[in-house]
């Protein structure tokens, strides 16, 4: 009896271990305040979410801190943005965690930008001399809020895997925050009529027009698609390329940016020739975030009479900058109201 009873004993408490285990919630660390605020909506409840690199600090030159190694030590999925933005510092985290499962290659080890449309690829052979060019092309593509949908559900994809319990919430999650972009995107009443992803699709075939002329729901349209539509083909400076993915989207055009190249800081000689240009093809509008030095923006805005627009370009660079869907709707706002 006292062996059967201590068989027991020993059969329960592993019970209550495990059971303990899966009900506790996963520990995710994100490489970003914008994939810490995508992950949070869709992981809900069933995580906790950290960011190595705040939305006040360039992800570019962030330095691996001892702190940042026990963040990773114990997390239960890594995630980062990729396309070699946190190449700097995220070997050295990763190696001093000693968490193999969360190493790249692992199970645990999710790269965002996996499934997400890509801009400025090189076609040459990159080297210092082009400035801080990465080879497998820009990787500020959250800025584009079709890449926030696809991470998203690259996202939901990797929860779902390693912990299947939570399946049916993640997959609620996602389809919330999806939907609640998509409306954001194009409007409510046309989501609700003919499906965000088939909004999405026909936009990027560049026949969204038609499906609305033909479907007489053009006067549906609403969203950042209409408020930013008249100033389609619009140019406008940039202090760095973090811009090209959203200005891309919304059919904009970067005519320069105050970085002769990528990472390079401005020359005297550089800004002359980005206020030429300026004057020449009456340019007005500086797009800059806030982890930039202003005083070349100022400067040059002050000799055409331009005008400074200071933007987050990650969730938390500027208080109103709260989460993800936040972050866009700031840009277009100050966009809007700037042109």
């Amino acid at each position: 009896m006292n062996i059967r009873s201590i068989t027991l004993f020993a059969l329960t408490a592993a019970m209550l271990s495990a059971a303990q285990t899966s009900a506790r919630p996963l520990k995710i660390v994100t490489t970003t305040s914008d994939l810490k605020s995508i992950t949070e909506s869709i992981a809900g409840d069933r995580a906790t979410v950290s960011a190595i690199c705040e939305g006040t600090r360039d992800a570019h030159y962030l330095q691996a801190r001892p702190s940042f190694v026990m963040m990773a030590r114990d997390a239960d999925l890594w995630i980062r943005a990729g396309m070699e933005l946190e190449i700097g510092w995220e070997p050295m985290i990763l190696d001093g965690a000693r968490n193999p499962d969360i190493r790249v290659g692992g199970p645990r080890h999710l790269d965002a930008s996996e499934k997400v449309l890509k801009l400025d690829v090189p076609t040459q052979r990159v080297s210092r001399a082009l400035g801080d060019v990465h080879p497998s092309g820009n990787p500020h593509y959250w800025t584009d809020p079709l890449n926030g949908r696809i991470m998203a559900e690259t996202i939901a994809e990797r929860l779902i895997r390693i912990d299947a319990s939570g399946a049916e919430t993640y997959r609620a999650n996602l389809a919330a925050f999806q939907k609640a972009l998509d409306e954001r995107m194009f409007g409510a009443e046309l989501v609700q009529r003919f499906g965000g992803s088939t909004l999405w699709a026909r936009q990027l075939q560049g026949t969204l027009d038609g499906l609305l002329a033909e479907n007489n729901a053009t006067e549906m349209l609403g969203g950042w698609v209409v408020r930013m539509r008249p100033f389609k083909g619009r140019r406008i400076v940039t202090y760095h390329k973090n811009w090209t993915y959203f200005v891309n989207r919304f059919g904009l055009e970067v005519a320069v940016e105050l970085e002769p190249k990528p990472g390079i800081p401005p020359s005297p000689a550089h800004l002359a020739r980005v206020v030429d240009l300026m004057r020449e093809q009456s340019i007005n509008t500086i797009l800059i975030a806030p982890i930039y030095p202003p005083r070349a923006a100022n400067r040059v805005a002050a000799d055409v009479r331009a005008k400074v627009l200071v933007r987050a370009h990650s969730v938390g660079g500027l208080p109103a900058a709260s989460d993800y869907l936040s972050l866009i709707d700031e840009v277009v706002n100050g966009l809007v109201e700037t042109l």
